[in-house]
């Protein structure tokens, strides 16, 4: 594994909001089929309305979620993960996603994530319970409950 892989795969393993159960086995996987992607301070990672057919994963930067009904908008930054509401649904996303600072991250389509899933169902279960962690931590911090063993 390249030098720069094997780095991004350590920071996307220690996120504490990340995809916390991927194996680095998992990240170097899903880091294979992913695309590079950058944004410029200001550019929309993910448009409230529209399918990003995917998920972006964050390498450098952090990028705020700008949910309509939200005074305050949520901060993610390196490993964390955005489009995945969207890309768990099948629908336009609900929210906008700005990047604060220049961001650098991995974007993973639809097709890419099922071909993997249908050849490591394990990463599958993987992908989906840390999402599934994540989003209930979204949840909570949205309504303001503490969070159980954090």
């Amino acid at each position: 594994m390249p030098k720069a892989v094997e780095q991004e795969v350590s920071l996307l393993s220690s996120a504490k909001y990340g995809l916390t159960y991927l194996t680095p086995n998992d990240w170097t996987l899903v880091a294979d089929k992913a695309s590079r992607v950058t944004f410029q301070k200001g550019q929309a990672l993910v448009h409230r309305g529209k399918s990003s057919n995917g998920v972006y994963i964050l390498l450098k930067g952090t990028a705020r979620v700008q949910i309509p009904s939200q005074a305050v908008s949520p901060e993610i930054g390196p490993g964390e993960i955005c489009g995945e509401m969207s890309f768990v649904e099948d629908a336009a996303a609900s929210a906008n996603v700005i990047a604060q600072q220049d961001v650098e991250a991995y974007y993973v389509d639809r097709a890419a994530l099922e071909k993997l899933f249908e050849l490591f169902p394990h990463l599958a279960s993987r992908f989906y319970r840390s999402l599934a962690k994540n989003l209930s931590h979204r949840l909570r911090e949205l309504i303001g409950v503490s969070h159980p063993r954090s």
